[in-house]
C-alpha cells in the first residue's frame, strides 16, 4: 500500500499545484476587458487592482515605486493608471515572488527605464523558470525584465518621505519572498505568502515550505499594530487578527494531514477525509484551493523513505 501510494503521489501532486496554470492554459483571460481599480490606502500609497497580484503604488515627488507588475498585456493600463496618482515616472519596481501574475509587466517596465529589484533567488528562477504544468519549457525572463538589483538581507528606500523596507522571507509560498513594509503608512504588503482569499499555496516547484509560510507569518504578526494595513498578495486588505486567524487555520489542518499521514492514508484517502472541513465555512472559497493544500501538506509531512 505504502509503495503504491509513493509510485502515484507525484502524479497527485502535480495535479493539484497545477490547477491554477491549467485553469489559465484553457481559458486565459481577456485583458482587453480588464479594468485597473485604483485604492487610496494612506496620503501618497495606493494599491492597482486588475487581474493577477495586488500592486503596490508609492508616490510622490521623488518618483514612483512599484510592488509587482501583473501581466505583460495590462502594462498600458497599470501605466495609465499610475499617472492618474503621479505625472512622476515610474522608478523602482520590487517583485514579492515569481509568479507571472506578479512579474509578468517587468519586461515593459524595465523597457520604460524602471530599476527592478528582487531577491536573487527569484531572478535565477526567472531566468530558469520551471516547465509548464504539461510540461512544455518555458522560455526565460528577456534582460529588460530581469531584476536590476538582487539583495539577500534587508533593504530600505528613502523615496517620497516614506521608508519602504524589503525584507526577505525564506522558503514560504517560493524561496524568493519578499515582504514590503511602509513604516511611515504603516502598511505590509506580503505577496503570496499570505492570501486573505482561498487557502495558501505552497509551490514547492518554486522552493515554497510550510516552515517557511508559518515563520512568514509570524513576523507579518510580530509587526503588526491594531492599525497595521496589510495588504495581501490576493483578496482585501485585513488587519493583525485576519493573518492570526490564518496561521491558526493552517496550523489545525496541518495537524489534522499529520494525524491522517500518521495512520499510514494514501494521499487520495487524505483528501478525501476533507481536513480543511471545520474551516471552509471561514475561508472564502477559490476552486480547488483546499484539495491542492492538502495535497502539499502531504507531502510535507509524509515520512521519508
Amino acid at each position: 500500500m505504502k509503495n503504491t501510494a509513493l509510485k502515484i503521489l507525484p502524479v497527485v501532486l502535480a495535479a493539484m499545484v497545477g490547477i491554477a496554470a491549467l485553469t489559465y492554459a484553457q481559458a486565459p483571460p481577456d485583458f482587453s476587458k480588464v479594468e485597473i481599480k485604483t485604492t487610496k490606502v494612506a496620503d501618497n500609497f495606493y494599491t492597482l487592482e486588475g487581474q493577477g497580484g495586488t500592486i503596490g503604488v508609492l508616490a510622490g515627488p521623488d518618483g514612483v515605486f512599484l510592488v509587482d507588475t501583473q501581466f505583460a498585456p495590462l502594462t498600458g493600463k497599470i501605466v495609465a493608471a499610475v499617472k492618474q496618482i503621479s505625472p512622476n515616472p515610474i522608478r523602482f519596481v520590487v517583485n514579492t515572488h515569481v509568479h507571472g501574475d506578479h512579474t509578468g509587466g517587468n519586461e515593459n517596465l524595465g523597457k520604460m527605464g524602471a530599476v527592478i529589484f528582487a531577491r536573487e533567488e527569484l531572478r535565477n528562477r526567472l531566468m530558469n523558470p520551471n516547465p509548464a504544468a504539461n510540461g512544455t519549457p518555458v522560455p526565460p525572463t528577456p534582460a529588460p525584465g530581469l531584476p536590476v538589483v538582487t539583495y539577500r538581507g534587508r533593504v530600505t528606500f528613502h523615496l517620497d518621505g516614506e521608508e519602504a523596507e524589503l525584507i526577505p522571507i525564506q522558503r514560504a509560498h517560493t524561496d524568493g519572498d519578499t515582504l514590503v513594509y511602509f513604516h511611515n503608512d504603516n502598511v505590509l504588503m506580503t505577496g503570496d505568502f499570505y492570501r486573505s482569499i482561498g487557502y495558501p499555496n505552497i509551490d514547492r516547484a518554486n522552493g515554497g515550505s510550510l516552515n517557511g509560510m508559518l515563520d512568514g507569518l509570524a513576523l507579518v504578526i510580530g509587526m503588526s499594530g491594531p492599525n497595521t494595513k496589510i495588504i495581501p498578495g490576493h483578496g482585501p486588505t485585513v488587519d493583525r487578527a485576519a493573518v492570526i486567524a490564518h496561521r491558526d487555520m493552517i496550523l489545525g489542518v496541518r495537524d489534522r494531514v499529520a494525524e491522517l499521514v500518521k495512520q499510514g492514508k494514501s494521499p487520495e484517502e487524505v483528501v478525501a477525509a476533507h481536513p480543511t472541513s471545520d474551516f471552509d465555512s471561514k475561508v472564502p472559497t477559490v476552486a480547488g484551493s483546499s484539495d491542492r493544500f492538502v495535497g502539499q501538506l502531504y507531502a510535507e509531512l509524509k515520512p521519508a523513505k
